[in-house]
């Protein structure tokens, strides 16, 4: 049984594609996950402008997930971390109580090529919304996989299913990549859970989760594959009640407000490899 069913809204940030679907009217979060954007998929010729970077932005109170299909990015960020990401690695950024970073599409600028992934934020939890920035890599290799009859995947992130990734996370969660076959049931981890399918289709009693859709499960809910099925699995303990102001998220509405100030005047450092340019405060 299904608690929510929530549509991604596309809409084009000019030379891709980015499919919100949390947070949304009917469901603010799940377990911790606040944030959750489909980029692409899209395809580039070389000599993207470089106008189609993310350029420097600040985070406060979370921690960010990119996790790519198809593609590559290069992130920098305040704390010195300059480090590209590839399919199957995970990139994990710890804001704490303050970061700033980027991500420059400088492969495809030069080479052209695909990008489509998923960008998460995961809001830190209470005593812990304020500790240091700090950024982690994880290779390929280190990402745990699971392989059973119909179902295949990594753990991107978290404890589930007896498995246990290196990423350094600061609360109970789970974040799945998985690939069912028809027929094949989907695994229901402990605390609050969603599935996104990116193609194919879930059935969960007479409700059908199909491309583009995020099915939030209600507690003893199952569902299973109809067809091959590529999906997300997130989920864990809820962290209390937030609130998120442009890239900004916290407990408290003054944080927030203290952080826009910070930015607006200029207290939150550049990353050192890319510090020229700027978005400003909408």
């Amino acid at each position: 049984m299904l608690q929510n069913l929530i549509e991604q809204r596309r809409h084009s940030l000019g030379i891709i594609e980015v499919g919100r679907v949390l947070p949304h009217r009917s469901r603010r979060m799940v377990g911790p996950f606040v944030f959750f954007d489909h980029m692409g998929p899209a395809q580039f010729a070389a000599g993207l402008p470089k106008e189609a970077d993310v350029r420097p932005h600040p985070h406060i109170g979370l921690a960010t997930i990119s996790w790519l299909f198809e593609g590559r990015m290069m992130h920098r960020d305040s704390v010195g971390s300059e480090q590209e990401i590839l399919p199957g690695e995970v990139n994990w950024m710890t804001a704490g109580s303050g970061i700033t970073h980027s991500e420059r599409f400088e492969h495809q600028r030069a080479h052209g090529g695909p990008l489509h992934g998923i960008q998460t934020w995961l809001a830190l939890p209470d005593g812990k919304e304020e500790i240091d920035p700090s950024f982690a890599h994880i290779d390929a290799s280190d990402v745990p996989l699971i392989d059973e009859v119909g179902l295949r995947g990594r753990l991107i992130a978290g404890s589930a299913l007896g498995l246990s990734s290196p990423v350094p996370v600061h609360s109970p969660l789970f974040y799945f990549h998985l690939e069912l076959q028809p027929g094949t049931a989907l695994p229901m981890p402990s605390g609050e859970v969603a599935a996104y399918v990116v193609h194919g289709e879930l059935e969960s009693g007479a409700e059908r989760i199909g491309p583009g859709q995020m099915g939030v499960f209600a507690a003893g809910s199952n569902a299973r594959a109809t067809q091959p099925t590529l999906l997300l699995l997130i989920g864990g303990e809820p962290v209390g009640e937030r609130y998120i102001d442009w890239n900004f998220v916290s407990s408290s509405k003054e944080r927030i407000e203290q952080a826009k100030a910070d930015w607006r005047a200029g207290r939150m450092k550049l990353p050192d490899a890319d510090d020229q340019e700027f978005i400003p405060l909408p």
